[in-house]
C-alpha cells in the first residue's frame, strides 16, 4: 500500500530546526548545522513529503535549503507576511518556534504552495554580490549624512576616510558583478539586450539578472504584481477607494524607479507617456509609477522575444510607430507596450 503524502511545516532558527507533519503532529527538531541538516534531510526522505514549506528568514534558511533540493525533496519558502497572516486568520496570536512549524504545516497543507527551484550556485553568487552592493551604497549614505552635521574635524576626516574605503570596496564590488555577467553568455545576452533600452543602466540590469529571473517568462499581469507596481483596487459596495501598489520585490522596485526617473528624461516612449499623465492631472508620483510599470513591460517583452530597443519613435495619436527593424513584437505586444488600456494607468 503507497503510504500518503504529507506536508511539513519547518521554522527555522539561528540554531535550531524544528519540524512538523500536518497529518500525525509529529514533531522533530535539529540543529541549525551541518550535522543536524544532514539528519534532517534524511528523516524527511522518510517522511515521503509532498512539500516541505518554510519562511524566508535572512539566510538561516539557505543551507537547509540547499540540502533539501540536492536531495530531490520538494521545498517552498514563503514570505513570513504571508505565513503570519495565516495564522491570524485562524486566530493564532501566540509566535514560537513550535507553534511557527504548526501553522508552516498547516499552511502546506491548505494553500499546498508550489515546490520553487533554488537558483544554481553561480546565481546565487551575483545575488550575494547585488546584495553586498545595496549593503555598500546605503553605509555611503549614511556615513556621508554624518559628515554634514559632524562638527570634530577628527571624526569628521574618519568618517570620509571610511567612506572612501566603502567607495573603493563599491568599485570592487561593481566589477565582479560586471565580469561575473560577462562570462556567463546567457546573463551576458540579456544584459546587452536590458541595457539597450534608455534610461536602464548597468546596476538596473545586474539587479533583473540576480533577482528577477522571472522576467521575459511571465505575461505583463505577473510580473508587474511579482515587483509591485500594479495598481490594486481598494473598492467596497459603493466606495471606489484609489488604487495603489503594494507588495512585491522591494529592492527591484526600487532600481526600477531610479532607472525610471532617467527615462522619463531620456527615453521617447516613457518621456511622452509621462508628459501626457501630467497633462491629464496625475500626480508626479502617480505619473511615475505608471512609467515604472510600462518600462518593466517593455523590459519583459524584449527579454521574451530575445528583441533589442531598435524603435524610431513617431507622435501619432498618443502611440509609438516602429521602424521597419524592429521585427520582435507581435501585434498585440506592441498594443501593450504603446497603448496603456485605463487599468494600466495608477
Amino acid at each position: 500500500m503507497q503510504k500518503n503524502k504529507e506536508y511539513v511545516g519547518v521554522d527555522v532558527s539561528k540554531e535550531s530546526l524544528d519540524m512538523v507533519v500536518y497529518s500525525t503532529g509529529e514533531t522533530r527538531s535539529f540543529g541549525n548545522d551541518d550535522a543536524g541538516i544532514a539528519k534532517a534531510t534524511t528523516w524527511l526522505k522518510q517522511v515521503n513529503s509532498a512539500i516541505i514549506v518554510m519562511e524566508a528568514t535572512g539566510g538561516m534558511e539557505v543551507s537547509l535549503y540547499i540540502a533539501l533540493q540536492e536531495a530531490n525533496l520538494p521545498v517552498a519558502v514563503i514570505n513570513p507576511r504571508q505565513i503570519r497572516d495565516f495564522a491570524k486568520s485562524m486566530g493564532i496570536l501566540a509566535k514560537t518556534d513550535k507553534v511557527d512549524a504548526k501553522v508552516l504545516a498547516r499552511y502546506a497543507a491548505t494553500i499546498q504552495p508550489e515546490a520553487r527551484p533554488l537558483p544554481d550556485e553561480e546565481a546565487r553568487q551575483v545575488n550575494t554580490l547585488v546584495t553586498r552592493r545595496c549593503q555598500l551604497v546605503e553605509m555611503i549614505t549614511a556615513e556621508s549624512n554624518r559628515a554634514t552635521i559632524i562638527r570634530n574635524k577628527t571624526m569628521k576626516q574618519r568618517i570620509h576616510a571610511h567612506i572612501d574605503w566603502l567607495k573603493q570596496e563599491l568599485a570592487g564590488i561593481d566589477k565582479d558583478i560586471s565580469q561575473m555577467i560577462k562570462e556567463n553568455p546567457v546573463w551576458h545576452a540579456k544584459d546587452e539586450l536590458l541595457q539597450s533600452v534608455p534610461g536602464v543602466g548597468p546596476v538596473l540590469s545586474a539587479t533583473l539578472i540576480a533577482e528577477l529571473s522571472e522576467l521575459g517568462i511571465l505575461n505583463r499581469k505577473k510580473i508587474a504584481a511579482l515587483v509591485g507596481v500594479a495598481p490594486f483596487n481598494r473598492d467596497s459596495g459603493k466606495h471606489r477607494g484609489e488604487r495603489s501598489i503594494w507588495g512585491g520585490r522591494c529592492r527591484v522596485r526600487q532600481h526600477l524607479y531610479m532607472a525610471t526617473l532617467s527615462a522619463v528624461r531620456f527615453n521617447p516612449t516613457i518621456r511622452i507617456f509621462y508628459e501626457r499623465l501630467l497633462a491629464n492631472g496625475k500626480e508626479k508620483k502617480v505619473a511615475l509609477t505608471a512609467c515604472m510599470h510600462k518600462l518593466l513591460i517593455i523590459l519583459n517583452v524584449m527579454l521574451k522575444h530575445n528583441s533589442y530597443w531598435s524603435c524610431n519613435y513617431a507622435i501619432f495619436n498618443n502611440t509609438c510607430i516602429p521602424d521597419a527593424k524592429t521585427v520582435a513584437y507581435t501585434m498585440l505586444d506592441f498594443i501593450n507596450i504603446c497603448i496603456p488600456d485605463a487599468k494600466t494607468v495608477a
